[in-house]
């Protein structure tokens, strides 16, 4: 029986063990790339996805994402879209029905990669809705993967340079770890559910 709480104390994450992708990592910077990723990716049951955007240090100027990071249980590419935008064969990924994607605050993945090109997004699920049928309240990923996991994922690199010419190997195994962890924490869940297997610990305010 695990013991999932409705909330994370953050102040534990720092001393949990390092999550880290161990599988496969492929840059995608040409549209006949990103043709034969999504022909790989659609033949897969369940994608994790996420963005990745350079960040901007002036008040009221953002830039456009630049990294769409779609990940299966081994294999994960990374989409350099200040490269490549929203190519026809990312679009077809986006829209595919039967393949189910999910992410965290799609919300405002889906509102920052229709500043590259316009989609219809289908068969996304996003955890942060998810959780909420396991009384869980925390939104954020970082605090998830404590909860359900008892791993840390390392935030180190969210305000580096994602439109670098060469993404660095911290870059890329950041941008697969968090895209993965949304696959894993989605099939634990399932599984949990499925079989009845937690129960939820209420964490007051303090």
């Amino acid at each position: 029986m695990k013991t999932l709480y409705s909330k994370f104390d953050k102040k534990l994450i720092s001393a949990l063990p390092r999550a880290l992708f161990e599988g496969r990592i492929f840059v995608i910077q040409t549209e006949a790339e990103a043709s034969r990723a999504v022909d790989y990716l659609l033949a897969s049951a369940v994608l994790g996805v996420d963005t990745e955007t350079r960040p901007s240090f002036r008040k009221g100027c953002t830039n456009k994402v630049a990294l769409l990071q779609v990940s299966t249980d081994d294999t994960c590419f990374l989409f350099r879209l200040n490269h490549i935008g929203v190519t026809e064969s990312v679009k077809r990924l986006l829209q595919d029905e039967n393949v189910l994607k999910v992410g965290l605050s799609l919300r405002d993945d889906f509102a920052s990669l229709h500043k590259r090109g316009e989609f219809e997004p289908r068969a996304f699920l996003d955890l942060q809705d998810y959780v909420r049928a396991f009384g869980i309240e925390d939104m954020s990923l970082q605090k998830l993967y404590a909860n359900i996991f008892g791993q840390k994922i390392s935030k180190g690199q969210r305000l580096t340079n994602w439109e670098a010419d060469v993404l660095t190997e911290g870059q890329k195994l950041y941008a697969a770890t968090d895209a993965w962890a949304c696959i894993r924490l989605y099939r634990e869940l399932e599984t949990l559910k499925e079989n009845n297997d937690y129960e939820l610990a209420v964490v007051q305010e303090s």
